[in-house]
């Protein structure tokens, strides 16, 4: 049986379960007087309210880019959470992480180091190399986990999008993705915003930015940028310093060109430099009894450096609409860390790895009011495309070892070097007919080809042993098929069906035992139903789905047994994921908007699968909640020449384990954020409580056999963290 908290922890738990109900009985009651409370304050006004007014009456429609183009989200056959530049505003989201709270089934495992944060939907994960959930950034897909999660800058919508969505996004998708984009510089009239928080655990930052035309309504451009910086939450008891600090400088640069009115081009820099502290790894059974405290003998750090230009052009003709979106995208990190995470100088890692890709998409679709008409009742919209990439990815690890760890071996340090490079291409296509304006028939398919190729040096095998040189290279290629069918009931409401293959071609290790090199592909097949309304003339909007995962060779990422923290994907066998999702946005009132969703998952290995040489057959995969629930509310009120909000968000993730044997896991927490403050016409103030009843939990570990007594180590999640916010607008 699984090992969750230990007996001495159960007042501990008991507390928090409280904490936990009282969270949920305080938005409860919020709730109830929610209509009551937003009526006296004037419901009648919002109801003449303009669009951009904060008290705004009804639900507003939300277009999502699920099938590339731009559509409603209610009637794409598609599951899909869209979270608002409003939200992302009003909830202070600034990581993707954030943001994943309203989505179901999506649990994000953060760690201290901000180039890994790893999204798992239904239960299929992502491994850094390798991801089976991309994360696309205006159009460009982060090949790499490492440069996925950054600092969000002047952004417009992030998608959660779940299912496979291989036919028109191809590799790498197969579990679903992560959209964001960008907003676009303002047209009309210049604008722009200055906010300045400070908070406990000495954080602090400064966001800006600004944005306008340079010709009116032929040029704009904008730039936004931001300076955090904050102390870390775990103290080294060796030196008392602090471990995971924070400090990191992100900017973005946009020009936007619409020289007529078909053509626009556009163009984003992005750029990142980033200096943190260390990872706040620890002793699974050391964090429970003491949380946010280490003892090591040094402090490490982790480095991270970006750059990244999007260019993208568009025309829309009277017939077609033409799309390029082209990517260059340079990042590096530097690692260095006390890797035996005790206070005796045992085992030092100094890890750099550096990545370049390049990606190119050109796609022609139909334009809106130009589909092609097949008879009286029928018509059929179009797109296809062609997506070509490069990328090359370095890694230099150097392990030091002390010398009484190696003996009799005359070595102290090893440096393996890896290079892996990639190429690929794709050819998409989707075409919908629609007929009499209520039955939708979806069909897509994508063929992609891969060349990848390795020179590696292996880890140790046997341990603390010279690698070996392995140079190889290797094929892939895919068809990738799926077919929805939609129908509209009424209007506002609608039931569809989809079937659909998902694929993540296979690939090299930077770093495995030998023999484990190379692994192979991964596929699925996913069945889903599911349905879309809208009630109570537009303020409510109620989704659910069930859905159905079948998937074979699943790639896990497995620890070595030689190397301590060391990792590689091999394939285990076959997997199933089944389960169910509900979503509800409402707006029973003027200024109140309402929202709640439920996802359960039940994620398993099948009987024949083999983890090494541990036999997981029938155990849950891991990193995957039993369930997520999420809730919250958003109360804003006119007051004198201000506007007053208020904000509370909840969300609860089931028990889940941390490895494929089932010997460890963490049971199920809940989260509660708050928020208040005041907007006048150029100035804002607020006090936002990130986990503000201090929950303890730990949503990453890992097996760590020889240094962890336990022999897990894992990081905790981030305690209560408070700030006050004061800003500038125009």
């Amino acid at each position: 049986m699984a090992q969750m908290f230990s007996h001495h922890d159960m007042s501990r738990s008991a507390l928090a379960y409280l904490r936990s109900i009282t969270a949920w009985a305080v938005l409860a009651l919020v709730v109830a007087a929610a209509p009551a409370a937003a009526q006296s304050s004037g419901s009648s006004q919002s109801q003449s309210a303009s669009p951009d007014d904060p008290l705004r009456f009804l639900l507003p429609t939300v277009n999502v880019t699920a099938q590339k183009e731009a559509e409603d989200k209610q009637k794409v056959p598609v599951s899909v959470t869209a979270v608002s530049k409003d939200t992302i505003e009003e909830a202070d989201i600034h990581i993707v992480s954030e943001a994943a709270i309203f989505a179901p089934n999506t649990y994000f495992t953060e760690w201290s180091a901000r180039k890994l944060s790893n999204a798992t939907f239904r239960g299929i994960g992502s491994s850094p190399n390798n991801p089976g959930i991309t994360t696309y950034i205006d159009g460009v897909p982060q090949m790499n986990v490492n440069s996925s999660s950054i600092e969000l800058l002047d952004i417009n919508q992030i998608e959660f999008v779940r299912g496979p969505q291989s036919a028109l996004f191809g590799r790498n998708t197969l579990g679903g993705l992560v959209n964001i984009t960008s907003a676009r510089p303002a047209v009309g009239k210049w604008t722009g915003s200055l906010s300045v928080p400070f908070g406990n655990y000495g954080a602090w930052a400064v966001r800006g930015g600004v944005s306008g035309p340079v010709v009116q309504d032929k040029m704009s451009v904008g730039f936004s940028f931001a300076q955090v910086s904050r102390d870390g939450f775990t103290v080294n008891d060796v030196t008392g310093h602090d471990i995971d600090s924070r400090d990191g400088f992100s900017a973005k640069a946009q020009w936007l060109w619409t020289p007529n009115r078909e053509w626009e081009a556009r163009v984003i820099f992005t750029g990142e430099r980033a200096r943190d502290g260390d990872y706040s790894l620890n002793d699974v059974g050391q964090l429970r009894a003491n949380p946010f405290h280490a003892a090591r003998n040094f402090e490490g750090h982790s480095d991270r450096d970006i750059i990244g230009t999007t260019v993208q052009a568009r025309r829309v003709g009277a017939r077609t609409v033409f799309t390029s979106t082209t990517g260059f995208l340079n990042w590096q990190t530097q690692d260095v860390t006390d890797l035996d995470y005790t206070p005796l100088p045992l085992l030092t890692r100094d890890n750099t790895e550096k990545d370049f890709q390049f990606t190119e998409e050109l796609r022609l679709a139909s334009a809106d009011a130009a589909s092609i008409r097949l008879g009286d009742s029928a018509r059929l919209r179009w797109q296809g495309g062609l997506f070509f990439f490069t990328q090359a990815y370095k890694q230099n690890a150097t392990n030091s070892f002390a010398p009484f760890l190696v003996a009799p071996f005359a070595i102290s340090s090893t440096s393996p070097l890896s290079e892996l490079n990639d190429f690929g291409v794709g050819l998409f296509g989707q075409g919908t007919i629609t007929f009499n304006d209520r039955l939708d028939l979806v069909a897509g398919a994508r063929v992609d080809y891969e060349d990848k190729s390795a020179n590696l040096q292996t880890f140790y095998t046997p341990p603390i042993a010279p690698g070996t040189l392995v140079d190889t290279d290797k094929n892939f290629a895919n068809v990738s098929p799926q077919v929805s069918v939609g129908y509209r009931l009424q209007r506002d409401r609608s039931v569809y069906g989809t079937v659909g293959r998902g694929y993540k071609a296979g690939g090299f290790n930077p770093a495995s035992p030998a023999g484990k090199e190379a692994y192979g592909e991964e596929q699925t097949w996913h069945y889903e139903g599911g349905v879309k309304t809208l009630w109570l003339n537009g303020r409510l909007s109620a989704n659910a789905a069930v859905f159905f995962i079948d998937w074979n060779d699943l790639q896990l990422n497995v620890p070595d047994p030689a190397v301590p923290a060391q990792f590689y994907i091999s394939n285990v066998g076959a997997a199933t994921s089944k389960g169910v999702e509900l979503e509800l946005n409402a707006r029973p009132a003027g200024g109140f908007d309402v929202f709640t969703s439920v996802g359960y998952t039940n994620a398993r290995f099948s009987e024949s699968s083999v983890s090494g040489v541990t036999n997981v057959g029938g155990h849950k995969i891991p990193n995957t909640p039993d369930y997520t629930i999420s809730a919250g509310l958003q109360y804003s009120r006119a007051v004198a020449k201000a506007v007053a909000h208020a904000r509370a968000d909840v969300v609860v993730y089931g028990a889940f384990q941390y490895n494929d044997a089932n010997t460890i896991g963490q049971d199920a927490y809940s989260l509660v954020n708050l928020r208040f403050g005041v907007t006048g016409r150029v100035w804002t103030a607020d006090v936002l409580l990130r986990n503000a009843f201090d929950t303890r939990y730990i949503p990453l570990a890992f097996p760590y056999p020889g240094f962890a007594p336990s022999g897990f180590i894992g990081e905790m999640g981030a305690p209560r963290t408070v700030s006050v916010t004061g800003g500038v607008r125009f």
